[in-house]
């Protein structure tokens, strides 16, 4: 090792030290530090088609991925879909613009885990929706439940 290296190394090991002591945080730290997503709870397929037969107020939001969605006829009674990479931007839009943030929402998709309407609830909780919930085992899960359905919105021809 040349002294000019070795003068580099004793450098970066003096400044993470002065860091450290200084309370500075590196960008290792930072990183690490970064506040978790919030936790999600889950509603059962079977207690949601009980709010649905009882016409509770809930919105349901639909974010399976676009295969997912064109593959299937149906949807769950009175969901809209969102992609989920929207969803975010798509708050400040109709309808979700007009969802109190203390009414119940639940969201769905088509993945094995539920990671999308994990995801959706997460970002839903963190722009201020306070009853959010992801549907436990999604769309396979509503089917096999025999959960209430209604034809999905075709595109214009």
């Amino acid at each position: 090792m040349n002294f000019k290296h070795l003068a580099v190394c004793v450098f970066a090991f003096l400044l993470v030290a002065y860091l450290n002591v200084t309370g500075v945080r590196t960008f290792a730290q930072a990183a690490v530090a970064q506040p978790k997503a919030p936790a999600v709870e889950f509603i059962s397929a079977e207690q949601l088609k009980q709010k649905i037969s009882k016409n509770e107020r809930i919105t349901i939001i639909d974010v399976r991925s676009s295969a997912a969605f064109s593959e299937s006829e149906d949807k769950i009674k009175g969901a809209f879909r969102v992609k989920l990479r929207r969803l975010k931007s798509r708050l400040t839009f109709p309808p979700l613009k007009n969802v109190p943030h203390d009414s119940e929402v639940v969201t769905y998709c088509a993945c094995p885990s539920d990671e999308a309407s994990i995801r959706a609830a997460q970002i839903l909780s963190e722009s201020g929706f306070k009853r959010v919930r992801a549907l436990k085992n999604g769309w396979n899960g509503w089917l096999q439940a025999k959960g209430q359905l209604e034809p999905r919105p075709r595109p214009p021809r």
